[in-house]
C-alpha cells in the first residue's frame, strides 16, 4: 500500500468512528437522567462540534474532488469521496466542477468567483443597507450554506445547454454528469431517510438533523475567511490568505489554514501543507496577509462587504 493511500484510508476511517462516537454520546446525552438545563449547557458544545465535523466531511471530500484522496485509484477516491459526503448531501461531481470553477476564477474581477464584493452604478442609503444585510445573513445566519444549497440544486435540475447562460462554471457540464449527480444527491437523500426510519425522529435529530444545521452555520461562518477583502485581478491563485495553525481546527479542518499554499499548489495533499508551505508574493503578502490570526479572520468578516461602483476600473493584481 502506498504512503497516501495508507494515510488516507486512516483519514477515512478517523472520520467515520468519530462521527458514530459523536452521535452516539448525543444520544447518550439526550437519554441520560440529568435536567434539562444542564443537558443543553453539554449538549450546545457537543453540536457545535458535530458542526465542525460535518465540515470534516465537507473537507475530505475537497480532497476527493481534487482527486487527492487516493492518487492512485481513481475509482476508490470517487466512491469513497462520494460516501463521506453523503451526510451533506453534496454529489462530488458537481462539488469538483463548482471547486475547480473557484480555483481557475477566484476573484479575477468584481463579478467573477468573489462573495464579498457588491457592484452597483448608484449606491443608495437602502442598497447599502440592503448589501449589507445580505452580508451578515450570509457570514453568520447561514446564508452561505443556503448558497452552495441553491447551486447544487442548480446544478441537478437546470438543463445542461442552458445552465451555462446562469453561471459560467456550468461549462462542459453535460447530461450524463446531471445524472450521476441526481444520482447521488437521491443517494444522500436517501441515507437520511434510512437513518430516520430505522431509528427514528429523535434519533434522527441528534445524529443528522440538528448537526446539519450547525454545519450550515459553520460552513457560512469559515468558507470565506481565505479569501475575504483579499486582491482581485488576474493573479487568481494569489488572492488568498492563509492563518496560522490552530491544534485543534488544524486537525479537524486538515490543515486547511494553509490556503495560501493550497491555491497555489492545488495538488499538494492536506497531510503535507505544513511542510510545503509556500508563502505569497511579497506583494501580494502584503496586502492579502492582513492577520494570521484564525479568529481574527473571522471577526474581520464583521466589517462588511466590499461595495464597487459599474464604472470604476477593476482592481487587479496588487491593489
Amino acid at each position: 500500500m502506498d504512503a497516501n493511500t495508507k494515510r488516507n484510508s486512516i483519514l477515512i476511517l478517523e472520520t467515520i468512528l468519530v462521527f458514530i462516537g459523536i452521535s452516539g454520546l448525543a444520544i447518550a446525552l439526550f437519554n441520560a437522567p440529568i435536567s434539562g438545563t444542564f443537558r443543553g449547557v453539554l449538549y450546545v458544545p457537543l453540536l457545535l462540534f458535530q458542526g465542525l465535523w460535518f465540515y470534516r466531511f465537507y473537507i475530505v471530500g475537497h480532497e476527493a474532488s481534487h482527486r487527492k484522496l487516493f492518487v492512485n485509484h481513481r475509482f476508490l477516491n470517487d466512491l469513497l469521496g462520494s460516501l463521506i459526503l453523503l451526510p451533506i448531501l453534496v454529489p462530488i461531481n458537481v462539488y469538483r466542477k463548482i471547486h475547480m470553477f473557484h480555483h481557475g476564477f477566484n476573484r479575477k474581477d468584481d463579478h467573477t468567483s468573489v462573495l464579498d464584493t457588491f457592484t452597483t452604478r448608484n449606491l443608495t442609503p437602502l442598497k447599502r443597507t440592503y448589501y449589507y444585510a445580505l452580508w451578515y445573513l450570509s457570514v453568520f445566519c447561514g446564508g452561505f450554506f443556503l448558497h452552495s444549497l441553491v447551486s447544487v440544486l442548480l446544478f441537478l435540475f437546470v438543463p445542461p445547454r442552458l445552465a451555462p447562460k446562469i453561471s459560467p462554471a456550468f461549462h462542459g457540464w453535460s447530461l450524463g454528469e446531471q445524472m450521476k449527480a441526481i444520482a447521488l444527491f437521491g443517494l444522500g437523500v436517501g441515507f437520511h431517510g434510512l437513518v430516520f426510519y430505522l431509528f427514528g425522529k429523535t434519533t434522527y435529530l441528534l445524529v443528522l438533523g440538528f448537526p446539519m444545521l450547525s454545519f450550515a452555520w459553520v460552513l457560512s461562518l469559515l468558507v470565506y475567511i481565505f479569501h475575504y477583502d483579499t486582491t482581485v485581478g488576474d493573479g487568481v491563485r494569489y488572492n488568498v490568505r492563509s492563518v496560522e495553525r490552530v491544534p485543534f481546527f488544524s486537525w479537524v479542518l486538515l490543515n486547511f489554514n494553509e490556503h495560501a499554499t493550497h491555491h497555489q499548489h492545488p495538488n499538494i495533499p492536506w497531510y503535507e501543507l505544513p511542510r510545503k508551505r509556500k508563502p505569497l508574493p511579497e506583494a501580494y503578502a502584503r496586502r492579502n496577509q492582513n492577520t494570521y490570526n484564525f479568529f481574527k479572520a473571522i471577526t474581520n468578516q464583521l466589517k462588511g462587504p466590499r461595495i464597487v461602483y459599474e464604472e470604476d476600473t477593476k482592481k487587479v493584481g496588487t491593489d
